[in-house]
């Protein structure tokens, strides 16, 4: 018999897409990691069937990190707000392929919020497209892990 205790396979229940909008960037070249792009969030809308939300002020951003090798590594921060008034955090690291667009990340919730609790065991994963152009990154779904 084994000590290895059984494992289900792993579960994607769709969770919500999301909208994000960068409105500028600072860049700081050469630091020891890498190129460091500071694009402050000037909006970002997370629409799903368990929860929607909108970005609630301008204390949102993505420290984007451009290692030496041309990996380009997600750190996102933002507050979301429910209709409800219900404030969320929404925080999420990951990968941007910077030749393709596609970011790979994981997002994760903090929230006090009556009827949202839920959110707070939730780890998400989520496939998206940034824009360039358009200075927008879409995740057409954004699943939580099961």
């Amino acid at each position: 018999m084994s000590n290895t205790p059984s494992t289900e396979a792993l579960e994607l229940v769709p969770l919500c897409s999301a909208t994000i909008k960068v409105h500028s960037t600072a860049i700081l070249e050469n630091t020891p990691t890498g190129h460091l792009m500071i694009g402050e969030i000037e909006e970002s809308t997370w629409i799903g069937e368990r929860f929607s939300a909108h970005q609630r002020g301008r204390t949102a951003a993505d420290w984007l990190t451009v290692t030496p090798d041309g990996v380009a590594l997600v750190d996102v921060r933002l507050t979301l707000e429910t209709t409800e008034g219900g404030l969320i955090f929404v925080e999420y690291t990951g990968r941007t392929n910077m030749q393709t667009g596609y970011a790979y990340t994981t997002p994760r919730f903090r929230t006090g919020a009556p009827g949202l609790e839920w959110l707070n065991h939730v780890q998400a994963v989520a496939k998206g497209y940034f824009d360039s152009e358009k200075m927008t990154v879409t995740y057409p779904e954004i699943f939580e892990m099961r």
